[in-house]
């Protein structure tokens, strides 16, 4: 597993003043952190710690620096004056530490550094925090261009339109492929059947709302799974839908004993999770994982998560529940890619994805970039698994429907070293 590298550079000036920059990743994955301490003549010193959560891997290397300032950074005669003070100070101590050093020992000042041998080191620490870093090569993509990315602002998907998007999916590798609820109108469940009859291997899902009336439309349609979804913030269930969780877990009990029992997987969804209160997440989940649900989603509906939220909740969520757990994050404030990432890490198994990420508002995580960010982890998985090469292709494609320009600075895989 390849693991970040974070370098943190910092100066203190002469006057006192430090500049600093710290690199952090949090998630679990074991990093790499390089320390580099200046101690100025004054004194002062500057320090840099790279964090991470969960254990770092640390390599000092700190030079003190008694004599050594630069002339740029000496600005005033108070200055010259506590340098002046400060190397007077020091050198009597060395002078000190010296004569002690010459009553009672007569080896080499650094006999006692050289005789340490690193083999005798302790490492059971480091050895922990590597054996602990887990790969991530046990998620699947579910791809939601036709169904999220039908909520783009100019996305217009016609029948052949969605038929071809869904070849090049499949192609790509993709393990679920979602398209939008059957029951939203009739040319939308007649697209799903023939999506569902192109004899696909990616399996075919199809989003519905918590109730009945939706299931059953959906489970006529021949769809490997549905994906199920209420909202359970309180600004949903005061604004939308007007019900309370009692509700919703009764709901949710009947809509998943219906599609088990026609053998068609199910997943209950929490809409707007993260801003919900989570211990009604919890309850509301247990419950549905009891019932054989195969997948609980948590979505970030409104893109408002951080990477640090995601991974506490996602691993809280994973030490109740046995099933699946789906993960479907908004990009509002940038951070869809990383919350995915790290959601991963926590525990999650399934993220939702669109091809170069379009979807409501600033839309949800790139496939590409979900791509991108996992390689340097699981490469092998990841070239192994999904057809990086056509990947190109997809993405021409879904642009010249949405009629965008691919950006800039898009993703670009390749499966050479």
């Amino acid at each position: 597993m390849g693991s970040p590298i974070s370098h943190h550079t910092s100066h203190t000036m002469a006057n006192g003043a430090s500049s600093s920059n710290s690199g952090c990743h949090g998630g679990g994955s074991s990093s790499i952190t390089h320390h580099t301490s200046h101690t100025m003549a004054n004194g002062a010193s500057s320090s840099n710690i790279g964090a991470h959560g969960g254990g770092v891997i640390s390599s000092f290397n700190g030079h003190y620096q008694s004599h050594l300032v630069e002339s740029s950074l000496v600005n005033s005669a108070t200055d010259l004056c506590d340098l002046t003070t400060n190397i007077k100070l020091r050198e009597t101590i060395e002078l000190d530490q010296a004569d002690d050093s010459t009553s009672t020992n007569t080896s080499s000042p650094c006999s006692s550094v050289s005789s340490i041998s690193l083999d005798d080191t302790d490492n059971s620490d480091v050895d922990t925090i590597i054996s602990g870093i887990s790969t991530l090569a046990n998620f699947k993509i579910i791809d939601s261009t036709l169904r999220e990315g039908e909520q783009f602002a100019t996305a217009y998907f016609d029948t052949a339109q969605k038929l071809k998007i869904a070849q090049a999916l499949d192609e790509f590798g993709v393990d679920y492929i979602e398209v939008t609820s059957p029951a939203a109108s009739p040319q939308s469940r007649a697209d799903c059947e023939l999506i569902c009859k192109m004899g696909l291997k990616a399996k075919i899902l199809c989003h519905i709302r918590c109730n009945m009336d939706d299931a059953r439309i959906a489970v006529q349609t021949g769809v490997d799974g549905i994906n199920m979804c209420i909202g359970t913030s309180s600004k949903l269930m005061e604004h939308s839908h007007g019900k309370d969780i009692a509700y919703i877990a009764a709901k949710a009990k009947e809509v998943i004993e219906y599609v088990k029992s026609k053998g068609v997987e199910i997943r209950f969804s929490g809409e707007d999770s993260f801003r919900s209160d989570f211990s009604d997440i919890v309850k509301l989940y247990s419950l549905v994982d009891s019932l054989g649900v195969d997948r609980v989603g948590i979505a970030d509906t409104v893109g408002v998560a951080t990477p640090m939220e995601v991974f506490n909740k996602i691993d809280a969520l994973r030490k109740v529940v046995s099933c699946d757990i789906e993960t479907h994050f908004h990009n509002d404030t940038g951070c869809a890619t990383a919350n995915a990432y790290v959601a991963l890490e926590a525990g999650a198994t399934h993220v939702d994805t669109t091809v170069l990420g379009i979807g409501e508002r600033n839309g949800i995580t790139p496939l590409g970039s979900l791509m991108a960010c996992i390689m340097p982890t699981d490469r092998e998985f990841i070239l192994n698994k999904y057809k990086l090469e056509k990947l190109s292709y997809l993405e021409q494609l879904v642009a010249k429907f949405v009629s965008v320009e691919i950006p800039f600075n898009n993703i670009v895989l390749q499966k050479c070293d």
